[in-house]
């Protein structure tokens, strides 16, 4: 089902251009397919054969170069789905050209690309979205809604968030190198940007919303493969004003049975654990007051409200389910310093189904994030994940490469976006 009130119906579907005819742009129109506000009309890619399956499948027409589907009378907005290296050249012309661009991540390989694709849509007026679906899925939503004190009561009456804000964020990625054969562009830098860029920017970016505010300094260190120059661990630990740290650390060394993702984040009071880069399950252990405790218990009836994330049609078997244990200690706890009423331990649970549900929940986030793009060019409105969100990420992840190189911290200068969105209540 989708939830929330869809603010696009009644106008005409804006016509994409996809430029890009691989595994990804083949992934991401089936994922499109039944989202009434769009349709794709022109597909671009230099192997003839390959565009041209793509758009016998989707009832539109192939063209060799991405430069004529950019100027297209039939192309409302630009679909860059080419390997990281083309995203800025792409981004930069279609924005020139009118037209607005929905962009997979990263937005670009650099610093200075991202500030003049930011610089561009500010200039043009245009919308942008970079797809950052961890911005669009229920359970991160989630969480970000369990901090956000509106969630815990009615509206005009004040109240505590239920959780407090983060101290720690840790992401461990154990990803499989399976298909990433030795002449993949994966491990070329000049085509992808290294793994803090191509892969780091979706954590980078995850942490920013979950935080509320962006990095001031950055540390990363990198791993080579035994006997080779191949770098496939990635570490890097970030600090937020607040004295928040986050660590990630990405390896591509693993089978694919042997993947391991899981994000841990401790708001002190509670801790959340994460599983999958695609999360799809969550558990919230925490110690609270009367009226958390209260909260907790009311949650299974407002899981529609918790998960919603506008354009994703949650999965079946999604469900919150809760535990309260009242009275499980002893009333007064100190921390930091400070008194504080805990006596009720709880746990949230946050399923969308498990292991099985992620290539739907994948699907559905990638939805989400197109019909933010549509609801932005109806509405006027910010996306959740615009340009100052994805240049945010590349700025982060480019400083995490150069303190590797330089075995230094980096502290982020002023060309770094300043206020990008935390995820939406």
């Amino acid at each position: 089902r989708t939830v929330g009130a869809d603010p696009v119906a009644g106008h005409a579907a804006l016509r994409l251009g996809i430029v890009g005819a691989g595994g990804f742009a083949t992934f991401l129109t089936g994922a499109l397919r039944d989202l009434p506000d769009v349709t794709v009309t022109v597909v671009a890619d230099p192997d003839t054969d390959r565009a041209g399956r793509l758009a016998g499948i989707l009832a539109a027409r192939p063209v060799p170069d991405w430069r004529a589907l950019v100027t297209a009378d039939d192309v409302d907005v630009v679909v860059v789905a080419t390997p990281p290296a083309g995203h800025a050249e792409t981004t930069l012309a279609a924005l020139r050209a009118g037209r607005h661009v929905f962009a997979e991540k990263p937005l670009a390989v650099t610093e200075d690309e991202a500030i003049a694709i930011r610089d561009a849509v500010a200039a043009t007026g245009r919308v942008l979205v970079v797809d950052h679906v961890l911005r669009y899925n229920p359970v991160v939503r989630a969480l970000a809604r369990l901090r956000d004190p509106r969630f815990a009561a009615p509206p005009g009456s004040p109240s505590d968030p239920l959780l407090g804000p983060v101290r720690r964020l840790a992401f461990e990625n154990d990803a499989s190198d399976e298909d990433l054969g030795p002449g993949h562009w994966f491990w070329d830098e000049r085509v992808s940007g290294g793994i803090f860029v191509e892969h780091g920017v979706h954590f980078f970016d995850a942490a920013d919303a979950l935080v509320g505010a962006i990095p001031e300094s950055v540390q990363g260190m990198l791993g080579h493969r035994p006997g080779s120059n191949l770098v496939d661990l990635a570490v890097a630990t970030t600090r937020y004003p607040d004295g928040a740290v986050a660590t990630f650390a990405h390896g591509f060394s693993h089978a694919h049975r042997c993947e391991r993702q899981l994000m841990r984040i401790d708001f002190g009071t509670a801790e959340a654990r994460v599983t999958g880069w695609i999360p799809v399950h969550a558990i919230v252990d925490l110690f609270t007051d009367d009226a958390g405790a209260a909260l907790v218990e009311g949650l299974p009836a407002r899981s529609g409200e918790l998960l919603a994330v506008d354009g994703h049609r949650l999965p079946d078997p999604a469900a919150v389910t809760v535990a309260v244990h009242r009275h499980a200690g002893p009333e007064h706890a100190r921390e930091r310093g400070h008194e504080r009423r805990l006596p009720h331990r709880c746990r949230i649970t946050l399923d969308l189904g498990g292991e099985a549900a992620k290539p739907h929940v994948y699907a559905e986030s990638v939805r989400a994030a197109m019909h933010d793009l549509v609801r932005c060019v109806r509405t006027g409105d910010r996306p959740v994940a615009g340009t100052t969100e994805g240049a945010t990420a590349v700025t982060v992840a480019a400083a995490a490469a150069r303190s590797a190189r330089e075995d230094r911290t980096v502290h982020l200068g002023q060309r770094s976006p300043q206020h990008p969105t935390a995820c939406p209540s």
